[in-house]
């Protein structure tokens, strides 16, 4: 059983920063490309930014230069700092990450529970 918990999302004015951290747990053998991605109320979940499990990162273009993500290998966790926030980044943030367990050894895809995020202006 895996399980992906993320924390770090409020409320927060325009210009404003948050940190959002995810940390994976359970039998868990490796976790390897991590990434956040974002559902806004009636639009489809995007991906915001992704890592690799050597730090390769990706950004989507709407926050690049604004966001950085970030992992913690030894924590089995991942990071995303957002800096400039605008309200257009109001949405529920979820962690995804693929997750090699131990028992079964099988990899497989995970989502954690979304924690919200909302810019005012």
């Amino acid at each position: 059983q895996v399980q992906l918990v993320e924390s770090g999302g409020g409320l927060v004015q325009a210009g404003g920063s948050l940190r959002l951290s995810c940390s994976a747990s359970g039998t868990i053998s490796s976790v390897n490309n991590m990434a956040w991605y974002r559902q806004a109320p009636g639009k489809q979940r995007k991906r915001v930014a992704d890592i690799s499990l050597r730090g390769r990162t990706n950004y989507a273009d709407s926050v690049k230069g604004r966001f950085t993500i970030s992992r913690d290998n030894a924590k089995k966790s991942v990071y995303l700092q957002m800096n400039s926030l605008k309200p257009e980044d109001t949405a529920v943030y979820y962690c995804n990450a693929d997750v090699q367990t131990i028992l079964p050894p099988v990899l497989q895809n995970y989502w954690g529970q979304g924690t919200q995020v909302t810019v005012s202006s």
